[in-house]
């Protein structure tokens, strides 16, 4: 269907400019997207703790899930750094059984999001990341891939596959 025109007559021109349609101004989900965690189960994993690299490339995954689920017209962010004290007082995402789901629905969200990277070893990753009904707590996608033969630097590019492959597909099909 052709966008409206508007005709506007003026004295020495016409002038047509074509008004868009209005669109909401966020789309239908709104989704909290908690801070994606690392889970070291490595042998070190006791003995060298989180570094730098690991934190910011960490901070690169959650920003690269958020980014694409705007880019995809579907989501809208909900800022989750209000609950950061109390994910960490529940040990973290991976240790509150489900509380992500509650305190996104504090914050408001439809949905609540979680990311965790699991080191088996320096080289082999995995990569989970949950969405969950903000009001029930069921699992919305529940996706998972294997990183083998990288490094840290290698999680923001995991998120980037598991969302266009699992993460955005499945929500797009429902």
């Amino acid at each position: 269907m052709p966008a409206p025109h508007v005709v506007i007559f003026t004295a020495t021109a016409l002038t047509v400019f074509a008004i868009q349609p209005s669109r909401a101004a966020e789309p239908g989900v709104k989704i909290a997207v908690f801070d994606f965690e690392l889970n070291d189960r490595s042998a070190g994993g006791g003995i060298i703790g989180q570094d730098a690299i690991d934190t910011e490339n960490l901070k690169m995954s959650t920003e690269e899930a958020r980014r694409m689920l705007v880019d995809s017209g579907r989501f809208s962010i909900v800022d989750a750094g209000s609950a950061a004290g109390e994910i960490t007082a529940a040990g973290g995402v991976q240790h509150c059984s489900g509380c992500e789901s509650a305190l996104a629905k504090k914050l408001g969200a439809d949905q609540s999001m979680a990311g965790i990277v699991t080191r088996v070893n320096r080289t082999e990753y995995t990569l989970q990341i949950l969405v969950r009904d903000a009001e029930t707590g069921a699992v919305v996608s529940n996706a998972f891939t294997g990183l083998r033969m990288g490094a840290n630097y290698a999680w923001p590019r995991g998120v980037k596959w598991l969302m266009n492959n699992k993460i955005l597909s499945a929500q797009g099909a429902q």
